[in-house]
């Protein structure tokens, strides 16, 4: 299930609201000197990365994706289609959905080994059915998007009992349905797409110490990985099949991984141990919308005391240090400065965590242009920049772009501030959707230059 948690540029608007506006920004200029915004700019299909850790630890990972829910409980055997699989879309899908969905089954059959194509029938193996958010946020409130097994329709999952939607009480996988809002931004609906398919398919579990999966629920990553794929082509490996114990999995799955990924068999691994339960309740507490600000950040300050008690120096200690300094903008803008650079330096210190550290980087960029730092702004931009064009992460893509743009006005270089701009929007338009929605996080972005703020009175 993917989460709604804090939206990329909601720690930006929190920033800008810091620092004293009497006017609004110039980037309200948008709107008079673009009457219409650039073409939406979309990535070419590529394969992800080859997994970089060592085997080891992925078939721990494997074990602990593969035989437990996210909601802690225990699933007795591993469960997979046991033959060839088909989809078919209903409801009236977005326009971007088809070329992103053909794009995954295409990596899905290249890079994972499963058999799957797209069909008109009704009695597919996989449904995903488009619909209109408020319709699924009224019956889900918390998730983005969702599946669920044995069912073929929203239809038939409001008619379903509770243990007919209980993936526990599976021996074999048989029909699913996929759920995804038709009114929501070109990339969340990619991002549903890439994650929901993964779990209708394989890994039901999400882990937080995973540094390089969207089986995360950090929600760092947003298309499936090299890791991932190997996680689904591990899934339907003919050594395994359904119906098979955890102890029958873990015997077979070393040579299973050595097969698969040759690399792995001779890295060091890291063992990174168990989440504790207290560590996983605190960041969900602090990405709730339920909790008021005060309880989320306590809740954040909580799972940096657990990652420091637990000696950590992985993704789930960067991933609170970055939740609480985001939570701390609007109360303390230092404190939450100091944070999002232990947030930074804990995730440069890992080369998996580059995509981590390019979410660190634009927010320090973000306090840089608040204070006019334009070559500061600039530098961690340009280093981010990279990083989130190979995770495919349209928003923050555009969210960087457009930072960039406002310090190269500051430095007087108005001709590249305007192509950067308009680079940033055509991302924009994938990562944020509406063009209304585009122009206000654009806007939010130019607030935090001093050029777009009056002098006090």
């Amino acid at each position: 299930m993917r989460r709604t948690f804090l939206s990329l540029t909601l720690a930006l608007a929190a920033l800008a609201a810091c620092v004293p506006t009497v006017e609004a920004p110039s980037a309200g200029r948008l709107s008079s000197t673009l009457s219409t915004l650039p073409r939406m700019r979309q990535f070419s299909p590529h394969a992800g990365r080859p997994p970089q850790r060592a085997n080891a630890d992925m078939a721990q990972d494997f074990l602990d994706l593969s035989f437990r829910l996210e909601t802690g409980r225990d699933l007795p055997v591993l469960t997979r289609y046991e033959g060839p699989i088909t989809l078919r879309v209903t409801g009236p899908a977005p326009a971007s959905a088809t070329r992103d969905l053909d794009a995954l089954l295409a990596r899905l059959r290249s890079e994972a080994g499963i058999a799957i194509t797209r069909t008109d029938a009704a009695e597919a193996t996989i449904t995903i059915e488009f619909l209109p958010g408020k319709r699924l946020h009224g019956i889900v409130p918390g998730a983005a998007c969702f599946v669920a097994p044995r069912v073929r329709s929203w239809t038939d999952y409001r008619r379903a009992g509770r243990d007919q939607l209980d993936w526990a009480t599976l021996t074999e996988r048989g029909t699913a349905a996929i759920f995804i809002p038709n009114d929501t931004a070109p990339q969340e609906v990619r991002d549903c797409l890439h994650e929901e398919l993964a779990q209708a398919l394989g890994p039901l579990n999400d882990l937080y110490r995973l540094p390089d999966s969207v089986f995360n629920d950090d929600n760092i990553h947003t298309v499936l990985t090299g890791f991932d794929m190997l996680m689904l082509r591990a899934t339907y490996a003919p050594e395994l099949h359904s119906g098979m114990t955890k102890g029958e999995v873990a015997a077979r799955l070393p040579a299973i991984l050595a097969r698969l990924n040759p690399a792995g068999a001779g890295r060091t691994a890291r063992h990174p141990g168990p989440t504790p339960v207290a560590f996983s309740r605190a960041i969900e507490t602090a990405l709730g919308h339920g909790s008021g600000r005060a309880a989320r950040r306590a809740a954040a300050r909580s799972a940096v005391n657990i990652a420091g008690d637990m000696g950590w120096r992985d993704t789930r200690a960067g991933f609170a240090w970055l939740i609480l300094g985001r939570l701390s903008l609007p109360d303390d803008p230092v404190a939450a400065a100091e944070a999002l650079m232990t947030a930074g330096r804990i995730y440069h210190a890992d080369p998996l965590l580059a995509i981590q550290s390019a979410h660190a980087d634009m927010q320090l960029a973000a306090f840089a242009l608040t204070q006019g730092d334009a070559d500061l702004a600039i530098a961690l931009a340009d280093g981010a920049l990279p990083h989130a064009a190979e995770a495919e992460n349209a928003a923050l893509l555009a969210t960087l772009l457009a930072m960039k743009a406002e310090a190269l006005t500051l430095q007087g270089r108005d001709d590249a501030a305007r192509s950067t701009r308009l680079d940033s929007l055509g991302w924009a338009r994938y990562g944020f959707g509406p063009d209304k929605e585009v122009r206000r996080q654009i806007d939010e972005i130019a607030a935090l230059s001093p050029l777009n703020r009056s002098r006090p009175r």
